[in-house]
């Protein structure tokens, strides 16, 4: 242990401005266009063991199908491993994504909220990554701190515990103390860490692409924007000081809120790659034996746990995306500490008034106010069927929202309603689903701590002044307002950009682009077609060839047969062997 004091309190905790993340997160090194990625990356290598990774668990036909670069010679008849295809999907993808690291074990944590494409076996089993590595050396923690803080370790922190609280892929806490005495953790980035993942990165981006390209019935769910989520996240959670602006923008969202403590952030030594915030003392709320020793009011608890997340998904719109129970203590007064800001969500006004419809509209069993609120939410190329929806809607409430409140779960309702829009061709904003997400552990916790409590009941008022806030004079006279001035724009812009228009095409510079969707498959099955007829008609002139030749005793000779004929037989066998090889590789005779 590194110490110059001794004695330290027990307790843990772990980012304001809505444009720094956001500035933040555009200027990220990591997040660039992928459709150049076979030309550009730089490590093939990690490319190549990646795809023998999926296929060591089973998904080989599927790295096949997606027609990849032919500079990472990947063989296709790699055996997959023995167990692979005695396990479950579900299972093969988490210990595929587990022993692909962090990257990809955040893009399962964020897939396991993606209830619209993906079944509720593969949400569960993806709900299990677990995102822990062994530590890192102290010696090396020490030179980190010291080379960003830019002085010795004693001149900021009187004592540095060298066992580590938590050892994740992306960072390490240890428990401290500074100077004045606060008691405080220090989350410290591990070494190469960012690079590690804007290499992963790039290959996912570029492994969605062939995905929609190659795989038809995954277009509509938008594998890159999934990346391009996955790309945001990372970039929040690496970059410590967007974590602590995400704990100053909550602390102020709550201001002298007495149920809830949000923990300080030291500034003077938090940077880029370490982040020092107040260590809170307090109890895990998934402990229930501790919480009934402390003498907790679960009840209450559970109600204000529920009250607060609800509050900053539908009120504030900016969210903890992570609420499960190691990420919520209960701290004397019964007052609520959340800890751990890297992975936050944002959703707009309007998106966030759509989903608080849609909860409404549960709450009060309409199934008219669903359907709307699903279209309000969805986005689609192809025009939906309100009544399609809507009748889609009706039987799922008839079938689901009549049932005992035990057997009644709010966060898995709404996951399944989210299902239905991928029928009627909607699409989804990823944000949505991290929303939903939040709702989902938050409900899983107070079950625990609360079996008897009913959310929907808690959420109707929050909802309801949700709904009643929209008809404030203040608030319609800022949308006419809104409107006025979007209208006086538009009217101003209109004349310049027809006038463009007309111009492009005096100039004979306008095209018209007609683009087909779905033929790739099609042409890639005719030019396989049409290599295997030329590789068959040269493999019929050999055999021919060196018949004639055989037949007309052309030395030189061996045993009494032309050697230039037996070479050609040869070489006939081997052609035809590897092209039946070819059509049973896939699976066409």
């Amino acid at each position: 242990m590194f110490a110059f004091d001794s004695g330290i309190d027990k307790s843990h905790s772990n980012g304001m401005g809505a444009e720094y993340v956001k500035e933040k997160v555009r200027s990220w090194p990591m997040i660039h266009p992928f459709e150049n990625i076979g030309r550009t990356i730089e490590n093939l290598q990690r490319y190549r063991d990646i795809v023998l990774i999926f296929m060591k668990y089973g998904y080989e036909d599927v790295a096949h199908r997606l027609h990849l670069p032919t500079s990472l010679k990947i063989p296709f008849f790699h055996k997959a491993a023995e167990a692979a295809p005695q396990l479950p999907g579900s299972v093969r993808l988490r210990l595929a994504f587990q022993e692909l690291g962090p990257t990809f074990v955040k893009l399962g944590q964020i897939l396991s909220a993606r209830s619209d494409f993906l079944p509720e076996s593969f949400i569960v089993e993806l709900s299990k990554l677990q995102d822990e590595v062994p530590p890192i050396g102290f010696t090396e923690v020490r030179q980190i701190i010291e080379r960003e803080l830019k002085c010795p370790l004693d001149q900021v922190y009187s004592f540095v515990e060298e066992t580590p609280l938590g050892s994740a892929s992306i960072a390490q806490v240890h428990r401290a103390r500074l100077l004045n005495g606060s008691v405080v953790v220090i989350k410290v980035q591990r070494p190469g860490i960012q690079r590690i993942i804007e290499v992963d990165l790039q290959i996912m981006g570029h492994l969605a692409s062939l995905i929609e390209n190659y795989l038809e019935a995954w277009k509509v769910h938008e594998p890159t924007r999934v990346v391009a989520q996955i790309a945001r996240t990372l970039a929040e959670e690496i970059d410590f000081n967007v974590e602590a602006a995400h704990i100053e923008r909550f602390h102020w969202q709550f201001g002298e809120d007495q149920r809830i403590h949000v923990p300080k952030v030291y500034r003077h030594a938090t940077t880029r790659y370490v982040l020092t915030m107040e260590y809170i003392d307090g109890i895990k709320a998934s402990l229930l034996a501790e919480l009934d020793l402390a003498r907790v009011n679960r009840p209450e608890i559970a109600n204000r746990i529920a009250e607060l997340v609800m509050e900053q998904i539908f009120v504030h719109g900016f969210f903890h995306a992570d609420p499960h129970p190691g990420n919520i203590h209960i701290l004397p007064g019964q007052t609520v500490g959340f800890i751990d800001f890297g992975m936050m969500g944002y959703l707009d006004q309007r998106p966030r008034e759509a989903f608080a419809d849609l909860a409404w509209g549960i709450a009060r069993r309409n199934q008219t106010s669903v359907a709307n609120a699903l279209l309000k939410m969805g986005s689609t190329d192809i025009e939906s069927s309100r009544q399609g929806l809507e009748a889609d809607v009706g039987e799922f409430m008839h079938q689901n929202f009549y049932r005992p409140l035990g057997e009644v779960s709010f966060g898995k309702l709404l996951s399944q309603l989210l299902q239905l829009t991928t029928r009627h061709n909607l699409r989804i904003a990823p944000d949505y689903f991290m929303m939903l997400k939040s709702i989902s552990l938050m409900e899983n916790l107070v079950r625990q701590i609360d079996p008897e409590f009913d959310i929907v009941a808690r959420a109707t008022p929050i909802l309801k002044k949700v709904r009643l806030d929209r008809l404030r004079p203040k608030r319609l006279m800022d949308y006419v307002f809104e409107f006025g001035f979007d209208l006086a724009g538009l009217a101003r812009d209109a004349p310049v950009e027809l006038r463009g228009i007309l111009a492009q095409f005096r100039a004979g510079q306008t095209r018209v682009v007609f683009k087909h969707d779905g033929l790739d498959p099609m042409i890639a099955s005719l030019e396989r077609t049409s290599n295997r007829l030329a590789f068959a008609i040269v493999l019929s002139a050999l055999i021919i060839g060196s018949s004639l030749m055989v037949h007309a005793g052309i030395p030189p000779k061996w045993n009494g047969i032309p050697i230039i004929g037996l070479a050609g037989f040869v070489v006939a066998a081997l052609m035809g062997f590897w092209l039946l090889i070819s059509i049973i590789r896939h699976g066409r005779m």
